[in-house]
């Protein structure tokens, strides 16, 4: 009975948060740019102007699936960011080119946010494994964990996930001032829309 409140609690959370930031994300994106530069051009020229030449720009598949991949150096934006002309698309393109720039100067909280990541692969895959047992009757839970066991690491797990939140935080505000300072430097947003950019950034995050 613990089991499943602990998983209905993070799931409807988990939810909730989720469509909330979606919607408030999609009025952003009615505010197109000075320019008329797409998502993934405006990803490239700041990654030009900061020295980051050998970074890819790919297209992906979702909602807010955004990321830099310091592995590939691989920027990924999902399809709205990547084809959009608005000043979410460019805010966002700007904050993943944010990354590669972040990475290209060594900064030391993106290193350690990258160190972390195999570790919470790792937390998502036990968890999913209880929560896959959840749903088979406690039978494939009963072979792996006791029952008094199963509620400590599912709250090991979340607790780890956040700590790696609480780390991410310094490499995403990091990102986002370099984005925002140079989407208005290169005149992508103005005074008005530059506030909208911003707002956009965090409910991206």
């Amino acid at each position: 009975m613990m089991l499943w409140l602990i998983f209905g609690i993070f799931f409807i959370l988990i939810l909730i948060a989720g469509s909330r930031l979606k919607s408030k994300f999609r009025e952003y994106t009615a505010i197109p740019t000075a320019n008329g530069m797409i998502g993934a051009e405006v990803a490239r020229k700041m990654l030009y102007d900061h020295g980051c030449y050998d970074v890819n720009i790919t297209p992906v598949q979702g909602t807010l699936t955004d990321q830099y991949n310091p592995q590939t150096k691989t920027v990924n934006l999902s399809q709205d960011v990547y084809y959009g002309t608005n000043v979410a698309a460019a805010a966002v393109g700007a904050h993943e080119a944010g990354h590669a720039a972040q990475h290209a100067n060594a900064y030391a909280w993106l290193g350690l946010r990258s160190a972390l990541v195999p570790l919470q692969n790792i937390s998502a895959t036990i968890l999913n494994m209880i929560f896959i047992g959840m749903f088979f009757c406690l039978f494939l839970l009963g072979s792996l964990f006791s029952m008094q066991t199963a509620p400590l690491i599912i709250v090991a797990c979340y607790g780890f996930f956040t700590l790696f939140a609480f780390i991410k935080l310094p490499v995403e505000f990091d990102a986002s001032s370099r984005a925002l300072a140079w989407i208005q430097c290169t005149g992508i947003t103005d005074y008005y829309s530059h506030s909208k950019a911003e707002k956009a950034l965090r409910s991206a995050a």
